[in-house]
């Protein structure tokens, strides 16, 4: 078996889902998360509480001093109703009246030290994951985020991670404070009438069973509504883009586009107004008979005095009453706080699905570093198969590329020449053989020296929505304005951006539009410069250009290449004729090889190409003088 085999397989989460090209599509709306053990997930999500132990500890602490001081009140006003007044002694009146202000005092200090850990806490805990996350996607292959839409992944970080907030908050300081507060002053109750406090637990089983009921229920509609948010935010992210923009008011969409937001965002109304009222009625069912219960409590006391003659005294059944109201409000606290967390389970478990995403780009238990790179590049048996795609892609291709020289692919679309590129910088893995660099396969090389060892310029130029210097200087963080200026100068921009009002501090846009395709070509190329990389992949980066442009910028990538291994992918016969070995693929293998020289006197596929890319204009069906060599057929 090859230990470097891919072991990645794609996660069939609710909404990760769009199918990359040729496969199918995994996952979707609708899918059912997998299912995990409660207890297990449980167990998990106190796992990320772990590392704060220390300050929950102190929030503990809190708790249970608050919860003592405050079941201390009701025996202060009993002593007060019972012995002070009854007998003038005010003195003691003065004390206990002092006892209880004080107690208040306490309590509001003790609730501000929980609050402000609790909070503190709790957003560490976000901040953990989210950062997670983000990590988590930052290691994934190219196939997770051909399938997933990008909305998707931050509905996730944002929608999910943010519904949190007040479980990871103030849940944990809630569930140990209300139930700390509800076992002192059961006890405490007990201590005043055991009698009065069994009639007022009476009903205690049948509101958990209740809150239970209510926390499965909403729990299943919180799934149903963040998948509908993340859908809606993926719709948003896609057709509120600039290119979103243009493409739907240029086929006339943008009505249909706008209603069809309207229906979806209906659909969340729906699922919100759902999950607020889910279980309310039986909730506010609990509610009314606690409040009623001081009424039961005092017919019942005086059943007792009735029946039996054995009198309860006002101050033991006015403490008793206080210390039921406020058993009333931590019970239903606590009973809300589980609700609320089988609630938050479906955000956890939603998060935990991406966290459990298979990573299989890895780097070596032992990684190879390289400190210089010479930039032999080198395919041995090289076979590859997309997941969920049938067939292979590419299969046994040898290819051998020296340091310095230059690789030109061509060959029909899909045949597999980006696919082929995209091995070498690890965007994807062999499924078997080998790709070598300087004679060290890619997969045992540390991803740092990797980095530094390759260099893609591809035509769908990314630029960030920041000035033109910290795009450039995202290939090299620490670049000096002159070193820039030098990479600038060498891809034919320097002059361009030099005009410009803001110079180097202009605004480039969103995914850079204020700039010509031309221009934004250039700037990638500017940027790879800078990074300086030994190995270059040029990805069809001309081939989306005009003529003239293509003229300026094959001035740039001449620059960058000059003394770096470069695989050129390419359509255009201009922009690979001086290469030092072409290929021709199709259907993943490689049917013709050699320099232009050769393959013009082979008279194959080349050969064909070259006679219809220079067929002068009125000679047979014309042609323009830029052919896409994907037209070429066996």
């Amino acid at each position: 078996m090859n230990p470097h085999a891919p072991t990645w397989k794609p996660s069939p989460t609710p909404d990760v889902g769009r199918p990359a090209p040729g496969g199918p599509e995994v996952g979707g709306p609708d899918a059912e998360a997998p299912g995990r053990e409660p207890p297990a997930e449980l167990r998990r999500i106190f796992r990320l509480f772990r590392p704060y132990r220390g300050r929950l500890a102190v929030v503990g602490l809190l708790v249970g001093a608050s919860s003592l001081v405050s079941v201390a009140s009701p025996f202060l006003l009993r002593e007060i109703l019972d012995t002070a007044i009854p007998q003038g002694r005010t003195g003691l009146l003065s004390l206990l009246a002092l006892g209880m202000i004080l107690t208040a005092v306490v309590n509001s200090v003790f609730g501000v030290l929980q609050t402000l850990i609790s909070t503190t806490v709790g957003q560490r805990v976000m901040h953990d994951l989210r950062t997670g996350v983000y990590a988590q996607l930052q290691r994934m292959p190219l196939a997770f985020f051909t399938r997933t839409r990008t909305g998707e992944v931050q509905s996730r970080i944002a929608n999910d991670i943010g519904g949190m907030q007040a479980t990871v908050t103030s849940t944990a300081t809630s569930l140990v404070s209300n139930l700390t507060a509800v076992i002192a002053t059961v006890v405490a109750m007990l201590a005043l009438d055991w009698r009065l406090t069994l009639v007022s637990l009476l009903l205690l089983p049948v509101f958990v069973w209740i809150s239970r009921r209510v926390g499965r229920e909403r729990k299943k509609i919180t799934t149903h509504r963040q998948r509908q948010m993340a859908t809606m935010a993926a719709n948003i992210t896609e057709s509120l883009s600039v290119s979103g923009i243009l493409l739907g008011r240029t086929m006339g969409r943008a009505d249909s586009l706008t209603k069809a937001f309207a229906d979806e965002s209906e659909q969340l109304v729906d699922l919100e107004v759902r999950s607020n009222m889910a279980g309310r009625w039986r909730m506010s069912t609990i509610g009314i008979v606690m409040a009623a219960m001081p009424a039961v409590i005092y017919w019942v006391a005086g059943l007792a005095l009735h029946e039996s003659g054995t009198a309860v005294s006002i101050g033991t059944l006015v403490a008793f009453v206080s210390l039921q109201q406020g058993l009333f409000r931590p019970a239903v606290s606590l009973l809300s706080t589980g609700v609320q967390m089988q609630t938050s389970l479906a955000l956890f478990q939603r998060i935990f699905e991406y966290l459990d995403l298979k990573v299989d780009i890895t780097e070596p238990d032992e990684p190879v570093r390289l400190a210089k790179i010479g930039g032999e590049v080198r395919f041995e048996g090289v076979d590859f198969s997309y997941e969920g795609k049938g067939g292979r892609t590419l299969g046994g291709i040898d290819l051998t590329v020296p340091a310095g020289g230059s690789l030109a692919v061509v060959g029909p679309t899909g045949s597999g020449k980006s696919t082929l590129s995209y091995l070498v910088p690890r965007l994807y893995d062999v499924t078997g053989g080998r790709v070598l660099l300087d004679g060290v396969d890619v997969r045992d090389l540390d991803f740092d020296t990797l980095a530094r060892a390759v260099g893609v310029v591809s035509q769908e130029t990314y630029l960030f929505h920041a000035s033109v210097a910290e795009n450039l200087r995202f290939a090299k963080p620490d670049a000096t304005d002159e070193e820039m200026e030098t990479a600038a100068r060498a891809a034919q921009i320097h002059d361009h951006i030099a005009s410009l009002p803001d110079g180097y501090d202009t605004l480039v846009g969103e995914r850079g539009y204020r700039f010509s395709g031309g221009e934004k070509q250039r700037l990638a190329i500017a940027r790879t410069i800078l990074r300086d990389p030994p190995v270059l992949i040029l990805d069809e980066a001309t081939s989306a250009l005009d003529t003239r442009t293509e003229q300026a910028v094959q001035q740039a990538i001449d620059a960058l290449s000059e003394g770096r291994t470069t695989l050129t992918i390419a359509h255009r016969l201009s922009t690979i004729r001086d290469a030092d070995q072409i290929v021709v693929l199709d259907a993943g293998r490689i049917v013709e090889r050699g320099t232009h020289e050769e393959l013009l006197r082979e008279d194959g596929r080349y050969a064909a190409l070259v006679r219809r890319d220079t067929r002068p204009a009125g000679a047979g069906e014309p042609l323009p003088p830029a052919e896409d060599l994907a037209s070429l057929a066996p």
